[in-house]
C-alpha cells in the first residue's frame, strides 16, 4: 500500500472512531505492514491538513482523535441543546484533590477538605470514568489508594498529568489568565479547571456533609462533553 492511500484509511478510521485510537491500533489496520514511524509521520501530515478547518487532530492520553476546535464549539453546541452532566462543588474539590495529590486514600482527602468524604461522591467520579483505585496503602485498614484515569485525561483534552496548570502558578489569578495558562482545547474544559483551581469558600473543619450536600444541592459545575468523547 502507498503512503497515500495509508493516509486515507488512517483519517477515516480516526474520523469513524468513537474513542481515541492508539498508534498500536492503527498499525492493525495494515496488519502490521505500516510501522509506527510511518504512522506518525502521517499522523503529522493530517495535523497540518487541519490547520484552516474546523476540526483539530490531537493526542490525549488514550490516543489520538478529530475534534472541533473551541471557537466552532458554540455552534456544535446548537445541534445538541442538551445540557451536560452537572457535580457539587464538593466533588469537584475532591476531583481537584486526587488530580494534583494522588495517589490519595479517602482519609487524605478529609484530611485536606476538612469534612468527611461521602461514599457517593467517590462513586459518582468512579462511575464517571475519572478516578479508580489503584492500590492500598500499608496503613491499618489498608485503605484504597485513588488516582485519575486516562478518561480523565481524555475528556480534558490532556495527555499527561505534567500538562496540568501548576497549582502555584495559577493560584490567585484570574480565571481567563488561568484558562489561557492551561490552554484546553474546549471552554467546558476551561470551567472545569477553573472548579478545580478555584473551588470556591472552603467548607469548616470537621464539618459532616449533608446528604443533599453530596447529591449536589451546592452550586452546580457544567462538566466538559468533548466532541467525539471517548463515551
Amino acid at each position: 500500500m502507498n503512503t497515500r492511500d495509508a493516509r486515507r484509511v488512517l483519517e477515516a478510521a480516526l474520523i469513524c472512531s468513537h474513542k481515541p485510537m492508539a498508534v498500536r491500533e492503527m498499525r492493525a489496520l495494515f496488519e502490521g505492514a505500516v510501522g509506527a514511524d510511518t504512522i506518525r509521520a502521517l499522523l503529522d501530515d493530517l495535523v497540518r491538513d487541519c490547520m484552516d478547518r474546523g476540526v483539530e487532530l490531537v493526542c490525549v492520553a488514550s490516543g489520538w482523535r478529530y475534534q472541533s476546535r473551541a471557537e466552532i464549539r458554540v455552534f456544535m453546541d446548537r445541534l445538541h441543546p442538551e445540557k451536560p452532566p452537572k457535580y457539587s462543588r464538593a466533588t469537584m474539590e475532591t476531583l481537584a484533590i486526587i488530580a494534583y495529590r494522588q495517589p490519595v486514600t479517602r482519609g487524605d482527602i478529609e484530611d485536606i477538605r476538612g469534612v468527611t468524604v461521602s461514599t457517593q461522591m467517590v462513586r459518582q467520579l468512579e462511575e464517571r470514568g475519572w478516578i479508580d483505585v489503584i492500590g492500598h496503602r500499608e496503613a491499618p485498614g489498608r485503605p484504597a489508594l485513588y488516582a485519575t484515569t486516562r478518561q480523565f485525561l481524555d475528556d480534558l483534552g490532556l495527555k499527561s498529568l505534567e500538562q496540568l496548570p501548576a497549582l502555584e502558578a495559577l493560584q490567585g489569578r484570574a480565571p481567563e489568565e488561568m484558562e489561557r495558562q492551561a490552554r484546553p482545547p474546549l471552554p467546558q474544559q476551561a470551567s472545569l479547571l477553573d472548579e478545580m483551581l478555584d473551588p470556591g469558600v472552603p467548607m469548616a473543619p470537621g464539618r459532616q456533609e449533608s446528604g443533599d450536600e453530596a447529591a449536589g444541592s451546592e452550586p452546580l459545575v457544567a462538566m466538559p462533553n468533548p466532541d467525539l468523547n471517548p463515551d
